[in-house]
């Protein structure tokens, strides 16, 4: 009877342990679609009160964000890597 529940048991610790690897990466999207939104966000804002002809802060934000946050991606997945 134990060597069943030992066997039970496997499946779901791979079952949590793939839940918990796709919420920590779900996470990681979330936050890096949050960061390229506050930055377009406040590039837009910016080119609204200070008019300007190529829209100069949402490019540059948006670029900004956008590489700030693949750093952040990547440090994350660097990190994960060292705990395991």
């Amino acid at each position: 009877m134990s060597q069943s529940k030992h066997s039970n048991n496997k499946p779901l610790k791979d079952q949590k342990n793939k839940l918990n690897t796709y919420a920590h990466f779900s996470g990681i999207a979330i936050q890096m679609f949050a960061i390229i939104g506050i930055g377009s966000y406040i590039g837009v804002r910016l080119d609204h009160n200070y008019p300007n002809e190529y829209n100069l802060y949402t490019i540059i934000l948006s670029l900004t964000s956008v590489i700030i946050s693949i750093v952040f991606v990547i440090r994350r997945i660097i990190a994960g890597s060292k705990e395991k």
